[in-house]
């Protein structure tokens, strides 16, 4: 099983995220072809300089699906914080247009979805190692989650 770990200092980790926050107003602006390729292209420069893997992105127009592996420095409310602020911010400056349509000179609605994503990793597995911590298998050997 290749677990596919990342390291950082005194860290080994594996966090991924799928976010979804929505346009204010619910307003159909992202399907634009240049507006929906700008965003991407803002969202992968932040998540270079933040240390973000952006996966994948998704939108049907209203509102964004975004696939993100993350190191542990930030939490889930702190990522979205700086890819929701950030990319408000440029797409402001991008596309000055925009702001007409979203009276409150807002882009993004409050709030967001979120949900950590594991591989092979399920909440079944985490649980079934943590029972058995301390207790001696068949073969007398702790469990062995990775």
């Amino acid at each position: 099983m290749d677990f596919d770990l990342l390291k950082a200092c005194h860290t080994t980790y594996d966090l991924k995220y799928h976010f979804v926050w929505i346009v204010k107003y619910r307003k159909d602006i992202l399907s634009y072809l240049n507006i929906e390729k700008a965003i991407r292209k803002i969202l992968e420069e932040i998540g270079r300089k933040y240390w973000l893997e952006i996966q994948e992105l998704g939108t049907d127009g209203n509102h964004l699906h975004i696939f993100v592996r993350a190191a542990p420095r930030y939490s889930p409310s702190r990522i979205a914080q700086i890819l929701k602020s950030i990319s408000a911010r440029e797409l402001f400056k991008n596309f000055p247009n925009i702001k007409e349509e979203l009276w409150g000179g807002e882009l993004w609605a409050d709030g967001f979805f979120v949900r950590s994503v594991g591989n092979e990793i399920t909440s079944a597995v985490v649980r079934r190692y943590i029972k058995g911590q301390g207790k001696l298998t068949g073969h007398k050997k702790q469990l062995k989650m990775f």
